[in-house]
């Protein structure tokens, strides 16, 4: 098997899972119980987000656990609209973000609320300009995915976080779930308020995350019931997910210093056979982009068709975020940047991880070129 669609979800790492199975059978007690099986589960919430503070160079009061990056973004988005709606209705985010920002914020213009959505250039970047052009008075949020889940580019998240310094009264979300652990990103440095994180994406188990809120922030609950999480998002916490995540963030952060060359080369090594392929257009930016996401179009052909016969191989790439793939709509992330709809329609990714190899390239490559060239007989 050849695994190509790691931005959709990661495979966990064994070591994950046996902390999960570890958790999950002998620490099993919720950890708001005053029992001793409660206190335990209790102290390995805790050391978990002691260690997760560490890792993330943050206090641990500012560490609230979630079920995964869509629940953090809505409780991002949302709890500061609700929180702040007396200061003001306006938020700023851009036209490529994943759903859970994009569609929490139509949900906030049912509401009232006006949303302003920044658009980027044709290879996917936002300008500072236009982020000051559009800030107003009433400006209360302003959110900005760290790195595009689908063509990889990476956002001015520091210049950003500068800029906003000057604006006090608004605060700064952002979505660092395809970031975490292939580019780095320093809370502190870059002035964020608000950041997304989510287990899965990092070799971690599905059914947790991390929103990391700045000390001084509040956040208007989306959940109402027992007040776990700082009183800030209530239901009884999954301690065994947690701890494993603790774990995967941990191991990916020191693979990626062990790792992170490769990685690189990895990906310029697909790029370079992915350029050699006629019918192939490249969509993810040469510079600023991630080392683990390459996108491309096949030149008018159906992508979807071509990741069910990569399938049959059992080489497994994505069509636009996993998220938005089983609609057969063509990248808004691809039209948002100047791309003509036929090009967006045939859209590939490709995301690595550390683990990919070399040798597996020549390999997927040789079964690419006989799906484009299957592809183009049948539809003549």
């Amino acid at each position: 098997m050849i695994y190509l669609d790691n931005s959709a979800t990661t495979k966990p790492f064994p070591e994950v899972i046996d902390s999960f199975v570890t958790v999950a059978t002998k620490y099993f007690g919720n950890p708001s119980s005053l029992h001793e099986l409660g206190r335990q589960a209790e102290r390995l919430l805790q050391q978990s987000r002691e260690q997760i503070a560490r890792l993330l160079h943050v206090k641990t009061s500012e560490i609230i656990f979630t079920s995964g990056g869509t629940e953090a973004n809505n409780m991002a988005i949302k709890g500061i609209a609700l929180e702040y709606k007396n200061r003001g209705k306006h938020i700023i985010t851009t036209a490529i973000e994943h759903p859970s920002v994009s569609e929490a914020c139509k949900q906030l213009e049912e509401l009232g609320f006006e949303v302003s959505y920044l658009p980027v250039n044709e290879k996917g970047f936002i300008t500072i300009d236009d982020l000051v052009k559009t800030i107003r008075d009433d400006t209360i949020l302003v959110s900005v995915m760290h790195v595009n889940n689908e063509v990889g580019s990476i956002q001015p998240i520091k210049e950003i976080g500068q800029l906003l310094k000057n604006y006090p009264k608004i605060v700064f979300h952002v979505d660092h779930v395809q970031g975490v652990s292939k580019v780095p990103l320093h809370l502190r440095e870059a002035h964020v308020d608000l950041c997304t994180m989510s287990a899965h994406k990092f070799h971690g188990l599905r059914g947790a995350g991390i929103l990391y809120v700045r000390e001084g922030i509040k956040l208007s609950p989306l959940l109402a019931g027992g007040e776990q999480e700082m009183k800030m998002r209530s239901g009884t916490e999954n301690v065994a997910a947690i701890v494993a995540m603790t774990k995967a963030l941990r191991m990916s952060l020191e693979m990626y210093e062990e790792k992170i060359d490769h990685l690189m080369k990895v990906k310029e090594a697909w790029i370079e056979q992915l350029s050699a392929i006629p019918d192939i257009q490249l969509n993810t930016p040469s510079d600023h982009s991630a080392p683990h996401i390459i996108n491309f179009s096949l030149n008018g052909l159906k992508s979807e068709v071509f990741v069910h016969e990569l399938a049959k191989h059992n080489i497994f790439v994505s069509t636009t975020s996993a998220c938005s793939s089983k609609k057969k709509a063509p990248s808004k992330t691809l039209i948002a940047m100047g791309a003509e709809k036929k090009r967006a329609e045939s859209a590939v990714r490709i995301s690595l991880s550390f683990e990919n190899t070399f040798e597996e390239i020549p390999i997927a490559i040789d079964v690419m070129k006989k799906a484009m060239k299957k592809l183009r007989e049948v539809t003549r």
